[in-house]
């Protein structure tokens, strides 16, 4: 599975908005200027994550996008299975692939394996842990350039 542009530029809005959590919304021209992305793509990106309650939007003049919950609550499988609209590495109908050999296939156990790997990984990710994992990004980048 590869992993679109749409949600790699999804979480990195979501972290600036976790990094901005408690401290007021954020205009997507704000977002699109700190993060060199597009403000009409990340205004395609805000519309799926709005629709799920990830991302709340608040109208007038102070108004912008926030979190729609608590950084800690939020992890990156939630975004990336509203972006990539699943998280499935094959074809599956309830439970069994649209193979003919669906039944006795051996080889479906790996890809089921890695699936729920994946999805456990992501799972284990909070918008918390990418917030302070900047933060030591930050501190390391500049210890580096002293």
């Amino acid at each position: 599975m590869k992993i679109s542009a749409k949600t790699r530029y999804g979480v990195r809005l979501m972290l600036l908005l976790a990094l901005n959590y408690g401290k007021g919304p954020l205009l997507l021209k704000e977002i699109s200027r700190r993060e060199g992305i597009s403000e009409k793509y990340l205004g395609q990106i805000i519309i799926p994550l709005k629709s799920a309650g990830l991302v709340t939007s608040i109208r007038g003049a102070h108004g912008g996008y926030e979190l729609g919950s608590h950084p800690a609550e939020m992890t990156v499988k939630d975004i990336t299975e509203v972006l990539e609209g699943g998280l499935k590495l094959t074809e599956k109908v309830n439970g069994f692939s649209s193979c003919s050999r669906a039944t006795f296939c051996t080889s479906r156990f790996i890809w089921e394996v890695i699936e729920k790997n994946m999805k456990d990984a992501l799972e284990a990710i909070t918008l918390e842990d990418l917030v302070l994992k900047y933060g030591e990004n930050k501190k390391n980048s500049i210890m580096y350039n002293i």
